[in-house]
């Protein structure tokens, strides 16, 4: 049986949008808090939509938030259009990071989004080549 999907919601990714990013994330947050959602999962939503959509700005050429709401689950779903995670499991390895000097000096590129997401979420799905990378965390209501 598959779930029905309840709703989803959409948001575009500039790649080095510094000023927008974070954006996504906090319209999902604000979102889950007014359908009442429990405190504990919109934490882990934020926490996993948040790394995803700034993994996105800085590592990606653009791309795709999305947060798919079913009755027992919540989806963050990114795909992205490049250039691609070389080492998916060098990627995942804690402080581990590509970014360049001038993304750190900004306060980002710690090397904790990959590892992250998979920690706050119940599924985590990764897959990427040179055309881009999708990743789906699942988070059960």
């Amino acid at each position: 049986m598959t779930d029905k999907l309840l709703i989803r919601y959409s948001y575009n990714i500039a790649a080095n949008d510094f000023i927008a990013a974070g954006k996504g994330s906090s319209a999902i947050k604000n979102t889950l808090k007014s359908m009442g959602i429990e405190a504990s999962i919109i934490r882990r939503i934020a926490i996993v939509s948040y790394e995803a959509e700034i993994n996105l700005v800085i590592h990606s050429y653009g791309g795709m938030l999305h947060c798919d709401l079913y009755e027992n689950k919540i989806d963050i779903i990114t795909e992205d259009i490049g250039p691609g995670i070389e080492n998916i499991d060098l990627a995942l390895t804690e402080g581990y990071s590509t970014a360049t000097e001038s993304i750190r000096e900004l306060g980002f590129g710690a090397g904790m989004g990959l590892p992250n997401m998979k920690k706050y979420s119940d599924d985590f799905n990764i897959t990427s080549s040179s055309k881009g990378t999708f990743i789906k965390i699942t988070v059960l209501l």
